[in-house]
């Protein structure tokens, strides 16, 4: 197994020295911290993952969950993690102090998830969904639902979920069919269906699983606008103990990767007898769960980074290791091999997951920093946090998930046929990479939020912001010699982005269908467009950095001019031909009947 698996360097110099996250504690909600507080939280981080995390990502992945006697049996290693989540406070540290929280950024604690989530991905997801199903608690729920529920959940005793997806309902929610039928007491309702690929919606790890279920209450309005959110439990609380509340796990899935977190399918109400309790007013569930759904996809386009940031470290330290050929001009078999890092094909490989991995965690980030930048400013400025976010999310989200299938890919080509094996992480990672491009919301759903709605959305007053927010960093670079082919550069595909969006927008009113048809590949555009403005932000710091640094941080420094210097050689490149198929009036895939295949 590789020693490496992020790289805390990385880290440090995007918190301190690109975003300044220290700028936070000028604000009264997270003025008690320091520096110092935040270091604290990611070094105990690295310790937690190091001792619990890091040495079951093989066996986890060996020893997958088994569904037995009607409860799912997870690795017996996931016991002790679970516990000491929830003793040590990750479960709620960035809530407020009178809800026993820390009140830390969700800037550093999205840093000290991403070592988790490089150490061991599918134990890393258990707390964090109890987290995200506590946060709808506290935001939306009564103070009885907080003060019944929250506590366990934070003590990490009682597992959350939350369980939208139904059979004949994946990314169609409107089409659910799961029902709430009222009873005698106010916000209490009987539930009846089933949700399938609920992630630890069951396991023997903890004394009971709260879910956050979405069902339509009996006689309210049909699709999106009919659906309620209500807590689920597997079992209810009563004033002596908890009961069984009629929700029956049918079933566990195997899946080709992230096998050591169990995917559940639950009935529920199979002998009429669930009771559900009404979160916030009934009819709005679908935009109260929005709020944990957009927290967990840039939770997922994390992941995404994490695990393809694992796998490059991975292939990294066997590049030095393995030696393989002689440099191509040298032709004297009588010289020893080289290391197969010092091939310029496998040095593109290695930059190539640098670039998207580093890339995507700058994103990530950025994300981080408007979240919190928005839960602490007032008026103008914090819609437009808002509205930055809003945008990113799906590009935070899809992004990472694309690419690091890809990234991982490399990693198993650089390690040739040993990467094919089980005797490395690397085959491990590539299946659980890919996951991501459908969890959340595939990445098609994501290139409709895009186009269909995010880019509109305030008659375009997003993209206005971000286009401002590109244009102060190219600003910024124009002031380094170094940086200004780079500049000039980015300024020339944000005009032809420009023209191709225009171009897509004129359509929508003419034909809706070919307007959308292509929009997962305008996600794919403006995603490179994204992590090309997030390589400058990042070589802007490095260039000042270079003018002082000597030894370890000057090679640090270079390494990111140089991956800067990939990314607009070899990935920005790509938009051209993107943009040539989006101006296209060849419209294919709509024309495409299904009887022709």
């Amino acid at each position: 197994m590789a020693n490496q698996f992020y790289s805390k360097r990385n880290l440090q110099f995007l918190l301190y020295e690109v975003f300044d996250t220290e700028q936070l504690t000028k604000y009264p909600y997270f003025q008690d911290h320091a520096r110092e507080t935040f270091d604290m939280v990611l070094d105990s981080a690295e310790q937690i993952a190091e001792k619990y995390l890091k040495p079951l990502l093989t066996e986890m992945d060996r020893k997958e969950p088994q569904l037995v006697d009607g409860k799912i049996k997870i690795h017996e290693g996931m016991f002790p993690i679970l516990k000491k989540f929830g003793e040590d406070g990750w479960i709620n540290a960035g809530f407020s102090y009178e809800e026993g929280g820390q009140q830390i950024p969700a800037t550093v604690l999205s840093a000290a998830a991403f070592i988790f989530q490089a150490a061991n991905y599918s134990s890393s997801v258990f707390p964090f969904l109890t987290s995200g199903a506590a946060n709808l608690i506290r935001s939306f729920g009564s103070e009885e639902l907080k003060n019944t529920f929250t506590p366990n959940m934070y003590a990490g005793l009682w597992q959350g979920t939350m369980a939208l997806t139904e059979p004949d309902a994946g990314s169609s929610l409107s089409d659910i069919t799961t029902t709430a039928e009222s009873t005698e007491n106010e916000g209490v309702y009987k539930i009846k269906g089933q949700k399938i690929y609920i992630s630890a919606g069951d396991h023997d790890g903890c004394e009971n699983v709260i879910h956050l279920m979405l069902a339509k209450i009996k006689g309210g309005p049909s699709g999106a606008k009919g659906i309620s959110l209500f807590v689920v439990p597997q079992k209810r609380p009563t004033q002596s103990a908890i009961e069984d509340n009629d929700v029956i796990t049918a079933g566990v899935y195997h899946k080709m990767g992230y096998k050591g977190a169990p995917i559940a399918h639950l009935m529920v109400g199979s002998n009429d007898n669930t009771l559900g309790y009404l979160v916030g007013e009934p009819h709005k569930g679908l935009s109260y769960m929005f709020q944990m759904m957009n927290e967990a996809r840039i939770g997922v386009g994390m992941n995404a980074t994490a695990i393809g940031t694992a796998a490059y470290y991975a292939s990294l330290e066997y590049a030095k290791e393995r030696p393989q050929g002689r440099i191509i001009s040298d032709k004297d078999i009588t010289k020893p091999q080289v290391q197969i890092i010092r091939h310029a094909d496998v040095k593109r490989m290695l930059l190539f997951q640098k670039a998207v991995v580093e890339g995507s965690l700058s994103l990530l980030t950025q994300c981080s920093m408007y979240a919190d930048l928005a839960s602490v400013t007032e008026g103008e400025e914090r819609e437009n946090y808002h509205l930055l976010l809003d945008l990113l999310t799906p590009i935070a989200k899809s992004y990472p998930s694309e690419m690091c299938c890809l990234t991982t890919s490399a990693a198993v080509q650089i390690l040739g046929g040993a990467g094919y094996t089980t005797d490395f992480p690397v085959e491990q990672f590539y299946r659980e990479a890919r996951i991501h491009p459908i969890h959340e919301g595939t990445t098609g759903i994501h290139g409709l939020d895009l186009l269909g709605r995010k880019i509109i959305i305030k008659n375009g007053k997003a993209l206005q912001l971000l286009v401002a927010e590109i244009m102060k960093t190219i600003e910024k670079a124009n002031q380094h010699e170094a940086l200004k082919p780079y500049a000039a550069t980015l300024v020339k595909y944000l005009g032809k982005a420009d023209s191709v969006t225009k171009h897509l927008l004129g359509l929508a009113s003419k034909d809706l269908e070919i307007f959308l048809s292509d929009a997962t590949l305008y996600l794919e555009l403006f995603g490179i467009m994204t992590i090309a403005w997030q390589w400058l932000v990042q070589g802007i710091k490095a260039e000042e950095a270079l003018r002082n640094a000597v030894g370890d941080d000057a090679d640090f420094y270079q390494g990111k001019t140089y991956a800067l210097r990939y990314f607009y050689e070899y990935e920005l490149v790509k938009i051209d031909s993107l943009m040539k198929r989006l101006l296209s009036e060849d419209n294919v895939t709509v024309e495409m009947e299904a009887e022709w295949f």
